[in-house]
């Protein structure tokens, strides 16, 4: 019963932040699961952290990540949205089980220890500090996130094939971090162990996974190319982000796809070099090309401003309020203003 209980609390936990898979494991009283309990803060902010860097990875697209796209686990189209999702939620679980577990939050759990102790790890070098505990966070991951898939159908291994992507994409960034020792500042000799990456490494190089997709088939049991390739390319898949369905335009609203459309989202033209040019055609993206106007409209925003230093030892600043111009997506017999 106490079980049962923890269970309830830590899936409602992470149903309450939008991650249905690892609330669904956890309500299914799984063999041995009380060994994992204690992982599901890590697991559910890992999912949450993700979600923030889908959101931002994919801000001025049509499919912007919204806000439910875990949930869509429970019976998702199998897209390359899709297989995004999939990637990115499986490295934040990896990476927040094997950042936290580095750090000492859970018991019988912390540095990587194969790589402390002053073993010598090369030319005037030693390992110390903290290497993070990548095959942990790997580990546990695997228990949350491969766990929802059962069978071995096509969306299963499409599932399982993305989600080691996701993994991949981590231990990509582990690097080497090293401090120097000696006399005088010498070097003679260093201190290195292995860090993680920081998060938005994963997700720039996960988006551009997700560009270079590949088409698959379910072929005698495993996934295939959908187009055919040079035998010496479809060894490269196992690096690639795949999906089975090609997306729908996500212009408009797609209660099954989980998409409200671009009515109403805001874009961007080209404005000095902060705009990228992705950013800078947003408007034909999001607006014309799905049928709709741009409207103009005028907003008031306040920010910092006129910031001084007072001794000892205090910032003031000032609230300035400023008129800017805001772009969004209306339909055409609403639209007061067209750019």
């Amino acid at each position: 019963m106490i079980l049962h209980s923890l269970m309830m609390v830590a899936g409602g936990q992470l149903l309450a932040r939008g991650w249905a898979p690892a609330s669904n494991l956890l309500l299914s009283g799984s063999k041995g699961l009380q060994r994992y309990i204690s992982y599901s803060d890590s697991v559910s902010a890992g999912a949450a952290t993700a979600m923030k860097e889908c959101r931002h990875r994919f801000q001025w697209d049509r499919w912007n990540c919204p806000e439910g796209s875990l949930a869509l686990f429970n019976e998702p189209l199998p897209t390359r949205e899709m297989s995004f999702v999939h990637a990115i939620s499986s490295a934040g679980v990896m990476y927040s089980l094997t950042k936290n577990c580095s750090v000492g939050q859970f018991e019988n759990c912390g540095c990587d220890e194969s790589k402390r102790g002053g073993k010598t790890g090369g030319e005037d070098w030693k390992w110390g500090g903290c290497s993070d505990n990548i095959k942990f966070g790997e580990k546990i991951a695997k228990v949350f996130v491969d766990g929802m898939e059962q069978g071995q159908d096509a969306l299963a291994l499409m599932n399982l094939h993305n989600n080691d992507i996701g993994r991949k994409a981590v231990r990509q960034t582990l690097t080497r971090r090293c401090k120097c020792h000696g006399v005088s500042g010498s070097c003679s000799i260093q201190t290195c162990w292995d860090q993680l990456g920081a998060f938005g490494i994963i997700g720039e190089a996960l988006r551009k996974r997700y560009e270079t997709a590949v088409l698959v088939d379910y072929v005698s049991g495993g996934l295939h190319p959908n187009e055919k390739k040079a035998q010496e390319d479809r060894a490269e898949t196992q690096n690639d982000l795949v999906f089975l369905q090609p997306s729908p335009n996500y212009c408009h609203v797609n209660s099954t796809v989980g998409t409200a459309g671009t009515l109403g989202r805001e874009c961007l033209r080209g404005r000095g070099t902060e705009v990228t040019a992705w950013e800078a055609r947003s408007c034909k993206r999001l607006c014309s090309s799905c049928g709709l106007a741009v409207q103009r409209s005028k907003v008031v925003v306040s920010s910092s401003c006129n910031c001084k230093f007072h001794w000892c030892c205090e910032v003031r600043c000032e609230t300035c309020t400023r008129e800017v111009t805001k772009l969004t997506c209306a339909r055409k017999s609403e639209s007061r203003s067209r750019l």
